[in-house]
C-alpha cells in the first residue's frame, strides 16, 4: 500500500461561517481580487463586500460569466497584476473557483498561458508560488475548493484542459452549505449529480485508497439520501448540508485518486458544445458504470473493482442485499428524477461521436478507469447518451 494525500491547508464548514471571510484571509493581504457571477448590488456580493471592509480588506471584482477559458483567466491574470492584488477569492459555483484558482496560479508565472496546460501545452510546473487562494463555494457539486486543478476550455482546439499544480491548492476552504439555498433546480441537480459522480468515480478508481475511500462511501450515502431531497426542495437544511459535504469529500477523493470515463469524456463534450458539466457527468454515470461492469466481468473476471459495484449499490440503496446492476439501475432512476435530459438536447449528434471518443481516450481523467474501454465501447456509450 502507497498512497500520499494533499489537501488545502485549512477547511472550514458550517452553516452561517461565510461572515468570517474577512476575518480566515485578512492575513494574506490588503486587496481581494473576487472571481464571481454575483453582480454588485446583489445580496451575496454586498455580503462578500461587507465582510471584507470590516476587516480592511478592499474587493477588487473580476466578473464571471461562464465556466473558464483561456481569454477569461487572460483578462483575471492582467487585473489581478494592475490591481495589485495580494490574495484571490473563489465565490459562486465550479467556474468561479476554478477561475480564481487559475488566476492565482498564473499572475506571478511568465510566459504563455497555453503552455502551462495539460494536452494542448506542455504542461509546464509552476515557477513561481502563487497568490494565496481562498474557496467560498455556493453551490454543492464540483469540490473545487479542495481540488489542485483548474478545468479551462480551449476554444480553438474546442475541449477542455486542466492547469494543475500541488501548489494551486487552497489556503482556505470556506464552505457554508446556507449559500447554497438560493441556486436553481437545474443547477442543484447538475451540481448534486456531478458530486454523486466524483465519488463514483473515485470510489471505483485505480488509484483509490484507504484514505479516499472513506470520504467517497460517505459521501456517496449522504449524495444518495439527500440529492433527490434537495432537487425538490432547496430549503431542506439537513439535505444541503449532506450535499455540501458529498461536495467536499468528491472533491477531496478526485484530488488524490483520479476519476473516470465519465470526465474522461465531460471535457471533451464540454468544448465542443455548450452543455452543463453536471448535466453531462449525470447523463452518462449510469451508462459508463454499466459498461465497465459488462468489460471488467468479460476481460478481468478476478478484479477485486467488481467487488465495488456491488458495495456501491448497497451504499447508494441502502439495502445490505443489493448487487451491482440494482445500483445501476438506482442510478438510472435517479437521473429521470432529476430530468437529465439526454445530450442532443445540448447540440451532440452522431457525426461528433468519433471526434469525442479520440479526446475522450486522451483526457486526463482517463487514466484513473477501472478498465481500458474499447474504442467500440465508448462509441457504445455516447451513442446511448444521445
Amino acid at each position: 500500500m502507497d498512497f500520499e494525500f494533499a489537501t488545502a491547508a485549512r477547511i472550514v464548514f458550517g452553516a452561517g461561517r461565510f461572515k468570517e471571510i474577512g476575518a480566515v484571509g485578512a492575513g494574506f493581504g490588503s486587496k481581494a481580487l473576487v472571481a464571481t457571477p454575483f453582480k454588485p448590488g446583489a445580496g451575496l456580493y454586498a455580503r462578500m463586500k461587507r465582510y471584507l471592509d470590516e476587516q480592511g480588506v478592499q474587493m477588487v471584482a473580476l466578473p464571471v460569466s461562464g465556466e473558464p477559458d483561456v481569454g477569461s483567466i487572460q483578462a483575471g491574470v492582467a487585473l489581478a497584476r494592475a490591481e495589485r492584488c495580494d490574495w484571490v477569492i473563489g465565490f459562486g459555483g465550479g467556474s468561479a473557483i476554478d477561475t480564481a484558482k487559475a488566476v492565482a496560479a498564473l499572475a506571478p508565472q511568465t510566459g504563455p498561458i497555453v503552455d502551462f496546460l495539460e494536452v494542448v501545452g506542455s504542461g509546464k510546473a509552476l515557477s513561481a508560488a502563487p497568490l494565496p487562494f481562498v474557496a467560498v463555494p455556493t453551490t454543492a457539486g464540483t469540490g473545487a475548493e479542495v481540488t489542485r486543478n483548474a478545468v479551462i476550455g480551449v476554444a480553438e482546439r474546442q475541449v477542455k484542459v486542466s492547469l494543475r499544480s500541488p501548489s494551486m491548492l487552497a489556503r482556505v476552504a470556506l464552505v457554508d452549505p446556507q449559500l447554497t439555498y438560493g441556486a436553481p433546480p437545474e443547477v442543484t441537480a447538475g451540481s448534486g449529480a456531478d458530486a454523486l459522480t466524483q465519488l463514483i468515480e473515485a470510489f471505483l478508481s485505480n488509484a483509490a485508497n484507504p484514505l479516499t475511500d472513506a470520504l467517497c462511501r460517505e459521501g456517496i450515502q449522504r449524495a444518495a439520501r439527500s440529492l433527490p431531497v434537495v432537487a425538490r426542495d432547496s430549503q431542506q437544511a439537513a439535505a444541503r448540508e449532506d450535499m455540501a459535504l458529498a461536495s467536499l469529500f468528491g472533491g477531496l477523493a478526485l484530488a488524490n485518486a483520479r476519476l473516470g470515463a465519465v470526465h474522461g469524456f465531460a471535457g471533451p463534450i464540454g468544448g465542443l458544445r455548450p452543455a452543463p458539466h453536471g448535466m453531462i457527468c449525470a447523463r452518462l454515470l449510469p451508462l459508463v458504470c454499466a459498461a465497465n461492469l459488462a468489460a471488467l466481468r468479460l476481460r478481468q473476471p478476478q478484479n477485486p473493482v467488481i467487488g465495488r459495484f456491488d458495495e456501491l449499490a448497497r451504499l447508494l440503496i441502502g439495502d445490505p442485499q443489493a448487487r451491482a446492476e440494482d445500483g445501476i439501475v438506482w442510478l438510472e432512476s435517479l437521473i429521470r428524477e432529476l430530468r437529465i435530459p439526454g445530450l442532443s438536447r445540448y447540440g451532440v449528434g452522431e457525426a461528433d461521436l468519433a471526434a469525442l471518443v479520440q479526446n475522450a481516450q486522451q483526457a486526463s481523467s482517463m487514466k484513473g478507469n477501472p478498465i481500458v474501454l474499447s474504442e467500440a465501447e465508448l462509441s457504445e456509450i455516447l451513442g446511448r447518451a444521445l
